[in-house]
């Protein structure tokens, strides 16, 4: 029996560089993305992710570099093949939502039915109002809608739930992840650690123009932040720890324990007497890589 031959990436990115009056943006960037998946690019601010998703949706041309999709050139099909959902859009107030749907769709060769993007999108409540008298929520979803017109290959959503509230947020999740079921690429820019760690499948975090990490959110953690936090009532905790004195820490009322091995913490504390229901567990998550990795200074 024959093994199956890897898949060719979508998109492959070699050596890509942008510099802008002594600026090095993006510094030698070189990476794939897998086809039917869905990536993540995170980075702090002026790390050079815009400036790198800008150039590989053909918006801005590298300093040096080559972009290959399927494995060849960008020629001009890349455009009617792939989707973007830009951060900010202006729409044209005097349109409602289906009216817009059905302007922006002359633009493209091939298209979606208006029909099925309106109730993917959630958008049937709103297909007859103003652009500029729907909510933030509705806006986005519509802009998603947008993106999906040309029947897109690759979709580029750039910070899609920026100002959401959180049910309008995970609403869009859900959306975005019903697209990925359909086998569609997508690349996922945002500053949401939670909506990376919940839709992507492969993460790469940028910082002053590089590549500092890349694999799958658990495979991320499970590298840089192996500890988990145990904190146990003060009240609660024996007077003499025992085996746990090394990994102890008291913040306020509550005893902090900090373990790469939590069963074994578990079952010292139970057979210290230790009532569990007072004990609280926080897993380390994608933010606390992110938070190592770039630091804890706030960048403008």
């Amino acid at each position: 029996m024959k093994a199956t031959p890897p898949m060719k990436p979508l998109l492959e990115l070699v050596d890509i560089h942008k510099h802008y009056r002594g600026l090095r943006a993006v510094d030698g960037v070189s990476m794939t993305i897998g086809q039917g998946t869905c990536f993540g690019l995170l980075g702090p601010n002026g790390a050079g992710k815009t400036t790198l998703i800008e150039i590989v949706e053909d918006i801005i041309d590298p300093t040096a570099g080559t972009i290959l999709y399927k494995g060849a050139s960008r020629a001009a099909q890349f455009r009617q093949e792939v989707g973007i959902m830009f951060q900010q859009t202006a729409l044209l107030s005097f349109l409602t939502v289906a009216e817009t749907l059905e302007t922006f769709s002359r633009l493209y060769e091939h298209t979606e039915s208006i029909g099925h993007l309106i109730q993917l999108c959630h958008l049937e409540e709103v297909n007859g109002q103003l652009n500029d008298k729907i909510s933030g929520g509705q806006k986005q979803r519509l802009l998603l809608a947008l993106a999906l017109l040309n029947r897109p290959e690759l979709v580029f959503l750039d910070e899609p739930s920026t100002g959401l509230d959180p049910q309008a947020r995970r609403n869009l999740w859900d959306i975005i992840k019903t697209v990925k079921s359909q086998g569609r690429t997508i690349v996922l820019t945002t500053h949401y650690m939670e909506e990376a760690e919940r839709l992507c499948d492969d993460v790469a975090i940028m910082d002053k123009g590089k590549v500092i990490a890349r694999g799958a959110p658990p495979a991320l953690i499970e590298t840089h932040c192996r500890r988990a936090t145990l904190s146990v009532p003060k009240a609660q905790f024996p007077e003499t720890p025992g085996d746990l004195q090394g990994l102890i820490n008291q913040r306020g009322d509550r005893i902090q324990i900090r373990t790469e091995n939590v069963n074994a913490v578990v079952s010292t504390l139970l057979s210290m007497g230790v009532d569990m229901r007072g004990v609280t567990l926080q897993t380390p998550t994608l933010e606390d890589v992110f938070l190592k990795l770039t630091g804890r200074s706030l960048r403008e």
